[in-house]
């Protein structure tokens, strides 16, 4: 049992009335004095008021110890003389209040922890020859006791309120926070399991695969603490609230949440490290959401396989081979996510063939109503799952944002620091990055960089240029020269060839993409190469199909197997990118447009036309464009899937480059967040194909219902006609922004005199997207300011608003001080301010802003301190999110508004 989780488990309802019986009632009248009182005064077991004898002391110590010791699990490991001793310790801390040369509102200034300290030094002889158990069991229950006493001596009315007001409301915060941490405790019976699994938990899944870096003569697993990147979030796009926030917070203020993200984006990087972070029970007060939830991990892959059912919560851990699973109590789970004590990470619906999708949505609506009360993260690839898939259900839906240029940068230092190599060779890749196009486009998710990074190290500084040529040299890489950098022997009894390796492996791809599975039946692995190796003599001749199996586990670099009867690609993107070469060698070319209508096959198109030849591409792309048997929307999608695989078109007859780009100008511009998605995963090419922006008609009066019903449908046929056109310009600025390269700002410029409130505040949004200088110029310093909050998350953007004159709303994001801001930001224009960066808990500075009106915090803390506000006369409202707890608001002048209410991305 960790020590600082003992006084967490003693609830204020069974402290409290135990701690008064140590004080004398207030009588009516008595001691109604303006002043701090002597704290020997207030005991009631000495002096002539003496109401507690020694017996009654011994009674409480008792009864404290005893609670603690239960809910602990304590009271079996401890022997009963261990027991009594901690009883006459905490007695012996008690009583040490009758002697305490301190006034109330000194021990409140102190502050519980350090009254605690100072009352069990009295008799440090009462804890000797203890165990270390029973000295923890001791210091916590006193530390608890402390808690409350200060609690006690807050609400007397003859204590000092406006010398102690912060003080007391910090240890009434104290107090709720213990009540609320007290509900997430496992009972008795289940504590040592759960200790159990959350170390197998952060033992599992507290290990990050760094791509490449076993190439270097690093480990091929990096501490998860270590090696994780933390990337952003944005919003729902058809909220004008599209802010990036932190993936580390994105179940903070929700409980449910769709994460969708493309392949290598972090998705299930994001799933480990909040199962680790919950399983660890961090105490970063970020991440206190957190604590004492119980993680389930639940990769679909894994619990679909050879077409298994989904499990209900009793079999969670079977399902996805936990070997204690079979170790927990019964009705673990069910106590667990009854109480809403759950964190259930369910990793992977687009991994789901898209048939069972609904049936997938039905299992998890089930378990919504029958556990309500807990958090829910579901991941998906952006096109798997329509827009709203789960909004009824509550789901906010939420997009992995690209990585951005200081994410990169990140990343690649941190890679070549993980590989131990020098510095020098990080600057160098950084230089290229930045300087190809092609390549800092790739860069912009944590798979594609580490791809860049070992290619960069293996070729001593020479890079591919396209996606292709990129999976083409890590493969290679992997199969051929994996094992010369780590010295292992070449004499072994089978002796495969790099092609040999490829031919086999795409063939087990390609059956688990036929078949859509993500994971393999090992059984199935060993039979489908049973069939392939008599076509391949060479390799026949060497081996069984087991043994020639195990090869390729062992050697290939790209399988492995998460259970002992299942096999899978160490990334969904490797199956693809081989299935894809499988079926172009197999011509299966109608096959493939057969299916292409399907978001699991999408990847494995685009890597076809890569494979494909010239004519071959011909067939692909003028299937993909002349189907017919499917929806309107399906069609859609085809063509702008079809528009997504020109840039693997090295060579390809201009007219059918020609048809598919005009099928897929006539989808744009997009009309809503899912043909926006559609858009970016098409790339830059589609940049060309973007407009510039519709005159936006005068905005017209809302049908009123005393207006005529001609009148009225008038009136909303105005309003439907100017919405579409606002639409059309938001979701282009959209598509355009999520694209992200330079190249884009081309088309944004057209769209900076925009009126729509929306347009502008994603315009405003992307800056940290693009270099800041050449963005500020071009963008930031013509966006009309109208009720348009500007976003910095960078000193230089703020300095750089500083140049253009100062803005009248700013909302301050990513890492700031009060320094940086108070120097950097034009005082005089300031009239609005956002500050979501954390930037410490004292207001005073804001009186340096002599015309703030309005001031919005977004905070992540449980507890705004509005104690040291500083206000300029001209403040009016502020908004707090909904939730949050606030101190020091009585001291505000009345004319002064605070409002909460729903703040952030979402």
């Amino acid at each position: 049992m960790e020590p600082a989780v003992i006084g967490a488990r003693l609830a204020s309802s069974i402290v409290a009335p135990l701690v008064r019986k140590l004080f004398l009632c207030e009588g009516a009248g008595a001691d109604l004095v303006d002043e701090p009182i002597r704290v020997s005064r207030l005991v009631s077991f000495q002096g002539e008021k003496r109401t507690l004898n020694d017996k009654d002391l011994q009674k409480i110590a008792y009864e404290l110890v005893r609670r603690a010791a239960h809910s602990t699990g304590l009271e079996e490991l401890l022997p009963s003389f261990e027991k009594q001793a901690v009883i006459h310790a905490v007695a012996d801390s008690l009583r040490s209040l009758g002697t305490l040369d301190m006034e109330d509102v000194q021990a409140v200034r102190l502050g519980h922890l350090e009254l605690s300290q100072h009352l069990r030094a009295q008799n440090r002889t009462a804890t000797l020859g203890l165990s270390g158990d029973a000295i923890a069991l001791h210091a916590r229950v006193v530390d608890t006791a402390c808690l409350h006493i200060l609690h006690f001596f807050t609400q007397r009315s003859t204590f000092v309120p406006r010398t102690l007001l912060q003080q007391s409301r910090n240890i009434e915060e104290l107090k709720r926070k213990i009540d609320s941490l007290v509900a997430r405790e496992p009972s008795p019976a289940d504590g040592p399991f759960e200790e159990r699994y959350a170390r197998y938990i952060a033992d599992k899944h507290g290990k990050l695969s760094i791509f490449g870096l076993d190439l270097s003569g690093a480990p091929e697993n990096w501490r998860l603490d270590v090696a994780y990147l933390s990337l952003d979030v944005v919003g729902d796009a058809l909220n004008a609230m599209t802010t990036l926030v932190s993936a580390d917070h994105v179940l903070a203020g929700r409980n449910r949440v769709l994460l969708r993200g493309v392949a290598g984006s972090g998705k299930t990087t994001l799933v480990q490290w909040l199962a680790v972070s919950t399983a660890k029970k961090s105490v970063d007060e970020h991440l206190l959401y957190l604590y004492g939830l119980v993680p389930f991990v639940l990769p679909l892959r894994t619990l679909t396989r050879s077409g298994a059912a989904l499990p209900a919560p009793d079999g969670f851990l079977s399902a996805v081979d936990c070997p204690i699973a079979g170790m927990q109590p019964p009705g673990w789970i069910d106590r667990v996510l009854q109480a809403g004590r759950g964190l259930v990470l369910i990793d992977g619906i687009d991994e789901v063939p898209a048939g069972d999708r609904n049936d997938a949505r039905r299992w998890l609506q089930e378990l919504l109503s029958a556990y309500p009360g807990n958090r829910w993260l579901v991941t998906s690839r952006p096109s798997a799952v329509r827009e709203r898939w789960l909004t009824e259900d509550d789901f906010a839906e939420l997009d992995l944002a690209p990585m951005q240029q200081d994410n990169i940068a990140e990343f690649i230092k941190r890679w070549h620091r993980a590989a131990g190599l020098s510095d020098q060779y990080a600057t160098e890749l950084l230089r290229t990055v930045r300087a190809k196009q092609d390549l800092s486009k790739l860069a912009t998710n944590p798979l594609m960089c580490g791809l860049i990074c070992a290619l960069h190290q293996d070729r001593r500084g020479y890079l591919p240029e396209g996606r292709k040529e990129i999976y083409d040299a890590a493969l290679s890489m992997l199969l051929f020269r994996r094992d010369r950098e780590r010295g292992v022997d070449k004499s072994g009894p089978i002796q495969i060839s790099e092609a040999e390796h490829i031919q086999l492996i795409q063939k087990l791809a390609y059956w688990m993409i036929r078949n859509g599975r993500s994971e393999m039946n090992r059984t199935d692995a060993v039979e489908l190469l049973r069939r392939v190796l008599p076509s391949m003599p060479r390799v026949f001749e060497q081996g069984t199909p087991q043994e020639v199996y195990q090869h390729l586990l062992v050697r290939s670099g790209l399988l492995r197997e998460p259970s002992p009867e299942s096999m899978d690609f160490i990334h969904r993107t490797f199956q693809d990118y081989l299935g894809a070469k499988a079926a172009v060698e197999d011509l299966d070319f109608d096959f493939l447009i057969a299916n292409a209508h399907l978001d699991q096959w999408e990847d494995v198109i685009r890597m076809a036309v890569a494979h494909a030849r010239p004519t071959e591409r011909t067939r692909l792309l003028t299937g993909l464009v002349s189907r017919k048997d499917t929806s309107p929307q399906g069609l859609n999608r085809l063509h702008l899937l079809a528009a997504a695989c020109l840039e693997h078109a090295t060579e390809l007859n201009p007219s059918v480059r020609a048809e598919v780009q005009d099928r897929a100008a006539a989808l744009i511009p997009p009309r809503s967040a899912d043909q926006a998605r559609a858009l970016v995963s098409v790339g830059a090419v589609v940049l060309d194909l973007l407009p510039g922006p519709r005159v936006l008609p005068p905005h017209p009066s809302r049908p009123e219902s005393v207006d005529p019903p001609a009148e009225r449908a008038r009136k909303q046929a105005m309003l439907d006609a100017y919405q579409a056109v606002a639409d059309e310009a938001y979701f282009t600025v959209l598509s355009a922004t999520r694209i992200g390269t330079d190249a884009s700002i081309d088309v944004l410029v057209q769209y900076r005199d925009h009126p729509d409130l929306r347009v502008r505040t994603e315009l405003a949004q992307a800056w940290s997207r693009y270099d800041t200088g050449l963005y500020g110029e071009e963008v930031i310093a013509h966006l009309v300011e109208d009720d348009l909050y500007f976003t910095v998350s960078k000193l230089r953007e703020l300095e750089t608003l500083r140049d253009f004159g100062g803005r009248s709303r700013i909302k301050v994001s990513g890492e700031f001080t009060v320094a940086d801001f108070v120097n950097a930001c034009r005082r005089e224009p300031l009239t609005h301010l956002w500050v979501e960066a954390d930037m410490g808990r004292t207001w005073g500075w804001l009186s340096m802003f002599p015309r703030l009106q309005e001031l919005t915090i977004e905070t992540l803390h449980a507890h705004i301190d509005l104690s040291t506000i500083q206000l300029p006369p001209s403040l009016r409202t502020i908004r707090v999110p909904e939730g949050v707890a606030l101190s020091g608001a009585a001291r505000l002048p009345q004319s002064v508004d605070i409002v909460h209410e729903r703040l952030g991305a979402v």
